[in-house]
C-alpha cells in the first residue's frame, strides 16, 4: 500500500473532544497472563489473609474464598509483582518464580 493511501492517524492532541472516553474496563475480559516472566506462587502456609495482594493487583488475578486468599488466575496475571511487593508478612507470602522455572515444576 503506498503512503499516500494510508490515512494519517490523529495525534492525541488532534482529536476531538470526548473521543477519549473509551469507557471503564478490566482485563478479567481477556487472558493476558501468557505474556508474564514470572508467575506468583502463594505460601499458604506464610499468608495471614490481609488481602492487600487482592487490593493492590491491577488485573484481579488473586483468587479469593471465603475470605481467604487461595492462589492467582494465571490466565489473568501479568507477573507484574505488585501483590508480592505489597504483602506485609516478613518472609513475603507471595514468591516470584521465573514462569519457566513454574512451567517446569508444572509438568513434574
Amino acid at each position: 500500500m503506498s503512503t499516500d493511501k494510508k490515512k494519517k492517524k490523529l495525534g492525541w492532541k488532534e482529536l476531538p473532544e470526548c473521543d477519549l472516553i473509551i469507557g471503564g474496563g478490566t482485563a478479567k475480559e481477556f487472558k493476558t497472563g501468557d505474556w508474564r516472566t514470572k508467575r506468583p506462587i502463594l505460601l499458604s502456609d506464610k499468608c495471614i489473609h490481609c488481602m492487600a495482594c487482592w487490593v493492590y493487583c491491577p488485573d484481579a488475578a488473586v483468587i479469593v474464598n471465603d475470605g481467604k486468599v487461595i492462589g492467582f488466575d494465571y490466565d489473568l496475571c501479568k507477573g507484574c509483582g505488585i501483590c508480592a511487593h505489597e504483602c506485609p508478612v516478613k518472609g513475603k507470602a507471595i514468591h516470584m518464580m521465573p514462569e519457566k522455572e513454574a512451567k517446569t515444576n508444572d509438568k513434574k
